[in-house]
């Protein structure tokens, strides 16, 4: 069907009324038909996301039903458990389909299992592992505006859905109608019991098992922490208030940010990673005792601080944070004598290389993994099946996504607020700040500047110019960039490795995947990658020099010379 006569179908199929109204004011926008009914919203690794609306290219109630039909129809078909978690944040509709995928397993006679009220992405991966599931979806977009909603999808380990059983879900999806009615209402399979709300012990379950990764908690109480925390209007407010009210933190919540709200209103962009997500909170902490501000994404499965700086505030990076966190980690489990022969920690590989040295220098070997907490979460199954899981001490990705202990396969905002709530802690009781350890931690090992560059294309062949420009690098390779020689190039698709300098080429060994990596000898490296499901292309660029202001030379340099 071409975008008129999928418009016309859906307009004669079972829409509500309200629903038909929203397609007959757009009747006459060419652009905005296009855009909905050209083709239908993809399925991939993690699962799907887009813009809320009615279309078959559009995140709606039945673009989510046909979604969970193909899940269904993937795990029936397995020797898995016939159990499915189900867990929603804060935005509009959320919990309206994670109903509809209830439904949806319930029809298939799979048991779900629904969280009662918003729950964390981890609070989910848990839950997965926790009670037995062949699989788990959380409806959440993560940080994107209010206008975005998402099916993530998880598979037995509590990890993110992997290539092999992604790639069978997408080929079911094909084979199901859109419309084919539910055969019985959500409240009648709660009734009988194929759905059935997760018990309030889960999360008492997973609270303490969060409270025992931390190292010396006590610290905590004894520091007098004051934190200024923001849950950006998501899902976090209940499990990290408790977590840290449980350890004794004084905290003042962004009361503007507190209340879910699907529009974002103070927030449009609820990213941590960006410093505007947490402008709200300068505000508040700029009126307060403050130690650290602390703001988690709306599913809670990604946290930023920022510390005061005399002047103002300073939010700090992901790497920088990642590196805080495993180097304390790391430090104290070695003085305690508890650190594992053979430890492992795991980064991506955009994520800073400056964490291999610091991994190095406590006798860990770093693992990088392809971008996605799903390779981190492979790892420790890795480990976990020749019975070595508790050798993985830390995981994380430079898109403040953070991992410590094994009991969830995905980043986890909750244990990461408490880790940096004890790492300010124990800072501030021997007089110091987290700039004074971030300042340590340069001094030892150089400084490592880090950047991400986004570039948006635009127009009907967007996907195309994508394409084209990732070719024209892989096929044209530069020689230098910045002025620094590239010493290596990588090209994990083909997964082959050039050592330029010496002419050698070695195997890749790591899954395929459409990314390209220069390596700058000891001053840095430029990585790109696509979006798999976005017209974007993501530049990471890492500049390395005795000081900041040497990398920051390096790095404007770097920026400068790809941006052409």
């Amino acid at each position: 069907m071409n975008y008129l006569e999928n418009y016309d179908f859906w307009l004669k199929s079972g829409l509500s009324a309200d629903e038909r109204n929203e397609l007959n004011l757009i009747a006459d926008n060419t652009d905005e038909l296009k855009s909905r009914f050209s083709g239908d919203l993809e399925f991939g690794t993690a699962g799907m996301r887009g813009i809320m609306g009615v279309g078959s290219n559009r995140l709606n109630r039945h673009t989510v039903r046909r979604a969970a039909q193909g899940m269904a129809a993937w795990l029936s078909a397995t020797d898995l458990p016939k159990k499915a978690a189900i867990g929603y944040d804060s935005r509009h509709n959320s919990q309206l389909f994670a109903e509809v995928c209830a439904v949806a397993f319930a029809e298939a006679g799979i048991q779900a299992y629904i969280f009662d009220r918003l729950a964390p992405t981890p609070m989910l991966s848990y839950a997965v592992r926790q009670l037995n599931c062949g699989c788990g979806i959380v409806i959440s977009a993560s940080h994107n505006s209010g206008e975005y909603n998402g099916v993530k999808c998880y598979g037995p380990d509590g990890c993110q859905m992997t290539d092999e059983p992604a790639a069978v879900v997408t080929n079911e999806i094909g084979k199901i109608p859109y419309f084919i009615p539910e055969s019985k209402t959500f409240q009648e399979f709660i009734q009988e019991g194929m759905i059935t709300y997760i018990e309030q012990q889960l999360w008492e379950n997973y609270y303490n098992t969060v409270l025992s990764e931390a190292i010396e908690p006590e610290t905590i109480r004894k520091a007098n922490l004051n934190v200024v925390y923001t849950p950006l209007c998501g899902t976090g407010n209940e499990p990290v208030r408790e977590v840290l009210g449980r350890l004794g933190v004084n905290i003042s919540v962004v009361a503007c940010q507190e209340k879910p709200d699907g529009d974002f209103k103070t927030c449009e962009y609820p990213n941590p990673e960006t410093d505007a997500a947490l402008s709200e909170s300068y505000k508040v902490a700029s009126e307060t005792d403050c130690d650290v501000i602390l703001g988690t994404d709306p599913d809670c499965d990604r946290v930023a601080i920022a510390v005061p700086d005399g002047t103002g505030y300073k939010k700090l990076s992901g790497n920088e944070l990642g590196c805080l966190i495993m180097d304390y980690i790391l430090r104290l489990r070695k003085e305690k004598k508890n650190l594992p022969d053979n430890a492992i920690v795991v980064r991506s590989i955009v994520s800073t290389p400056m964490a291999d040295r610091i991994a190095e220098t406590y006798g860990a070997s770093m693992n990088t993994v392809l971008t996605g907490f799903k390779y981190i979460g492979g790892k420790i199954l890795e480990l976990e099946e020749i019975g070595q899981s508790e050798r993985f001490v830390f995981g994380f990705e430079e898109s403040c996504g953070y991992l410590k202990g094994t009991y969830a396969r995905d980043k986890d905002a909750v244990v990461a607020s408490m880790l940096v709530c004890e790492v300010a802690a124990h800072l501030k009781l021997r007089g110091l700040t987290i700039l004074d350890a971030l300042k340590d931690l340069y001094a030892t090992y150089g400084y490592y500047l880090s950047k991400v560059q986004s570039v948006e294309l635009t127009g009907a062949d967007a996907m195309e110019k994508a394409a084209k420009m990732m070719s024209d690098m892989r096929n044209n390779p530069q020689k230098s960039i910045g002025g620094a020689t590239v010493t290596v190039f990588r090209d994990y698709r083909s997964s082959r490795e050039h050592d330029i300098i010496n002419d050698k080429y070695d195997e890749i060994l790591l899954p395929k995947s459409n990314v390209l990596e220069f390596v700058l000898g000891d001053l840095g490296t430029v990585i790109v990658r696509p979006s798999g499901t976005e017209p974007k292309v993501k530049f990471y660029y890492t500049a390395v020099a005795d000081t900041k202001d040497s990398a920051q030379e390096l790095m404007t340099a770097l920026i400068s010379d790809m941006s052409k």
